[in-house]
């Protein structure tokens, strides 16, 4: 089995994120949800009804990060959260569902990676827990698990990376595609995102909603993808930086202090190693894994583990090296997961500051784009 994501595998144990303290200085929240302009709120209207939010804008499941205080939050303030679920232990992972639960009554979704050892433990929670929304990810789901989702009332949420896989996902029963481009950051794709909304949204986005994600921090990117047709937009790095994230202060200061160009995408050594890309802001966290991939290739060649055993290592190294920078705030040797988008975040803000900003900006983009199809003056 290749572990394409067995890092997200690995994700959050609520006992640990449970027990960090907000950073220092962070603000209170206004729970107000955000409004949209009934402009945008038309050119979003589908994304809005199938989400059942006022902003389709979702914040996407992250490694030690996307745990239920942040997704409650979010979805209280009028987006989208996305629970992380990995490989949690299974009583752990029904915990984190029913608080996150317990702290908003909007809709909200699970991630499951399906090749996770708990993957169907997980699937199974959810459906008991009558989540409104699942979504799948790692690899493709059986159909019979997309059937079983759908029967508990959940819609389902698939990624599509191409065209062949968002049809799959469509006949499998998928109520709605997400597409995350390779400036995204973790673990990613081959594709941009440019790419991908010319080659799957363009070609399925009449069929089902369709979510646009990877290299976005902006509202006025956000508008213009509406006016394309996607259905709403999926942020991760933008929402590290919120007051409210439980990711470390230095942590999030190197976010701020990052150029887009910093954000780089791991190389594979040897076909004899298949490893999934990374990217991350360079750093000596960045130079150990290309040491351990040679140390590992050493080993394959020698005997001394197969090819499972190697990417297992690979991921594990991620797993741990990403806490110790996400979490622990060990910049140098942790691990610094950042779409290219990190070049866009310049100050920590609260996370409904955050989401109104996105919101007005978007507003601002589709009023333009009004302006110049009329021949006005932009901003008139």
């Amino acid at each position: 089995m290749t572990l394409a994501v067995v890092l997200a595998t690995c994700l959050i144990v609520p006992s640990v994120l449970h027990d960090l303290s907000f950073p220092e200085g962070a603000a209170m929240t206004s729970h107000q949800p955000v409004v949209l302009t009934p402009r945008l709120a038309r050119v979003f209207a589908r994304g809005r009804e199938f989400l059942g939010v006022e902003a389709p804008i979702m914040c996407g499941a992250m490694t030690w990060i996307s745990e239920s205080s942040l997704v409650s939050l979010m979805s209280n303030l009028g987006g989208f959260g996305c629970l992380a679920a990995g490989n949690m232990p299974p009583d752990l992972f029904e915990a984190e569902v029913k608080r996150t639960q317990e702290l908003t009554e909007r809709p909200f979704a699970a991630n499951l990676i399906t090749i996770a050892p708990n993957y169907l433990a997980h699937l199974e929670i959810l459906c008991s827990a009558s989540l409104s929304h699942i979504t799948f990810a790692g690899s493709i789901p059986r159909r019979t698990e997309v059937d079983l989702a759908k029967r508990s009332g959940a819609k389902v949420l698939c990624f599509a990376s191409n065209p062949s896989i968002a049809r799959r996902m469509i006949d499998y029963g998928a109520d709605g595609l997400i597409l995350e481009g390779s400036e995204a950051g973790g673990h990613i794709g081959h594709v941009s995102t440019s790419v991908l909304v010319q080659d799957v949204l363009f070609e399925f986005g009449e069929q089902v909603p369709i979510f646009v994600a990877g290299g976005i921090a902006t509202g006025r990117m956000i508008g213009h993808l509406g006016l394309m047709g996607a259905a709403g937009a999926q942020l991760g790095t933008r929402f590290v930086v919120a007051e409210e994230c439980l990711a470390h202060q230095a942590f999030k200061d190197t976010f701020i202090k990052a150029r887009s160009r910093e954000a780089i995408a791991t190389p594979q050594y040897s076909s004899k190693l298949p490893v999934v890309a990374v990217r991350a802001l360079n750093n000596p966290a960045m130079d150990r894994f290309g040491e351990l991939q040679l140390d590992l290739l050493k080993k394959l060649e020698a005997g001394e583990l197969n090819r499972q055993e190697a990417q297992y290592e690979v991921e594990a190294y991620w797993v741990g090296s990403l806490r110790e920078g996400a979490v622990d705030g060990n910049v140098e040797k942790g691990s610094l997961m950042a779409g290219q988008s990190v070049g866009l975040v310049t100050r920590t803000q609260p996370l409904r500051d955050i989401l109104q900003e996105l919101v007005d900006d978007a507003d601002r983009a589709l009023g333009d784009a009004e302006a110049r199809m009329a021949g006005r003056p932009v901003g008139s």
